[in-house]
């Protein structure tokens, strides 16, 4: 899926503005709190805990920083374990064989209901539920949550409403940075009339596209309609689809708005469409999440200069902010995993995380100044701004069937669209068939 191709996420992205030479923060190492968590005594002296996770290299770093402030406020010992890019694989024999480890944290929503089925998961405590309600939206708490059971924490989040663009090719154009879809799809039309395609579309990156549909439709047919297409309760057939297959049918419908048009961007898979912007200049823009930033720095430009980004452009009457993002949860029922989950879900943990690089929080009390450089501040400063309209990836929602498998489901649907974006009606009965099969 697509959290395997697009590891780096905003650990890359903290990579990317380092490399740009500029004068970015130095990032603070973070700093335990000195208090113990009980009057004059470390509560957890002696208990040792176990916490998998995918990530690797200096995410895992990082996230070992924010384990060692939990030790050193605790007492407890804490080992990491990594679950490489396929947690199912990694968790499956250890639940079956009885040692799973005390935290693990999954990948997407889903697994907390696929877990919580195979009584694999612990409830939360109502200390950490009472964290959580402090200090997240009741959408979020509901995303860790199976049958209306608090299991996990969102801990850990990556944005997926913004536009790249090559400012060169802006200014040649005489364009600025659109605010809306109708100043956006004008945009492009000036562009590609100076010369340059506008957009580089990933098409053979299934995922994309989901991303793609899902900033339309949350704009055009807000939170409440977004929610009930994850799942499934209302069909793919709706009128609130056609509209958004409408709204991206007036870019990906006309070839001079596409880079080596639609059959070219088929063949074009993520990271390569951003390449076509940024090193080959052959496009002036890719709609993606904040990742991009690691290949634009690759293909040599600097981010901030030649790389920009502007929010995902209003469609209707929400401006989109969608987020993938990580959740903890508890696979033993032990004291010390709940107090871990307890301290990631705090204030204190969400902003000794956000001090270091990669990181960004939806917890809405970790204010934005606490990350390390300009560009992540702005993006923790939409999701908060963002409040309740803040929405998770509708693909990571659904079924792996319907929203996470290469060549099958919504990716191969949307891919027959970029193909063939005059028939909205085929792909949205097309889109309700797969769904269906999904959701039986």
């Amino acid at each position: 899926m697509r959290k395997g191709r697009a590891a780096a996420i905003l650990a890359g992205l903290a990579v990317a503005v380092t490399a740009c030479g500029g004068n970015a923060p130095t990032t603070t190492q973070p700093t335990a709190s000195a208090s113990p968590t009980e009057a004059g005594t470390k509560s957890l002296e002696g208990v040792t805990l176990e916490v998998a996770a995918k990530w690797t290299g200096e995410e895992q770093k990082n996230f070992e920083q924010v384990l060692k402030a939990f030790s050193d406020k605790t007492g407890a010992k804490v080992t990491y374990a990594s679950t490489g890019e396929d947690t199912g694989a990694y968790l499956g024999p250890r639940i079956q064989g009885g040692s799973p480890p005390d935290v693990a944290i999954l990948p997407q929503p889903g697994l907390v209901q696929q877990y919580a089925d195979q009584k694999a998961l612990k409830p939360l405590t109502g200390d950490v539920t009472k964290e959580i309600d402090a200090n997240y939206t009741p959408y979020w708490k509901e995303l860790g949550s199976a049958d209306g059971q608090p299991y996990g924490v969102l801990i850990k989040a990556a944005h997926k409403s913004l536009v790249w663009y090559r400012s060169q090719a802006f200014e040649e154009a005489g364009v600025q940075p659109p605010t809306n879809w109708d100043e956006l799809v004008k945009a492009g039309q000036t562009i590609a009339d100076s010369g340059t395609p506008p957009f580089s579309f990933c098409g053979a990156s299934g995922w994309t596209l989901t991303d793609l549909f899902e900033n339309v439709y949350l704009s055009s047919a807000g939170p409440e309609k977004y929610d009930q297409l994850s799942k499934h309760e209302i069909p793919w057939t709706d009128a609130s689809v056609a509209t958004a297959l409408e709204k991206i049918q007036q870019i990906v419908g006309k070839k001079e708005l596409v880079a080596d048009g639609t059959s070219g961007a088929l063949q074009t898979d993520f990271p390569t469409c951003v390449t076509k912007v940024y090193g080959q200049d052959k496009a002036a823009m890719v709609i993606e999440a904040d990742f991009v930033a690691v290949t634009a720095v690759q293909a040599g430009a600097k981010v901030g200069e030649e790389a920009k980004y502007f929010p995902f452009p209003k469609v209707g009457e929400t401006a989109p902010v969608v987020l993938g993002g990580d959740v903890a949860v508890a696979m033993k029922d032990s004291p010390g995993a709940m107090a871990l989950l307890q301290f990631l879900a705090s204030k204190e943990g969400g902003e000794i995380w956000a001090k270091l690089p990669g990181y960004l929080s939806p917890n809405k009390n970790v204010s934005p100044d606490n990350y390390p450089d300009p560009l992540t501040k702005a993006l923790g400063q939409t999701i908060i701004s963002a409040g309740d309209a803040v929405r998770y990836d509708m693909s990571d929602l659904a079924p792996s069937a319907f929203g996470g498998t290469d060549g099958k489901g919504e990716w191969k649907v949307l891919q027959d669209f970029l193909r063939e974006p005059t028939d909205i009606k085929g792909a949205q009965e097309a889109l309700e068939a797969e769904a269906k099969k999904a959701w039986k």
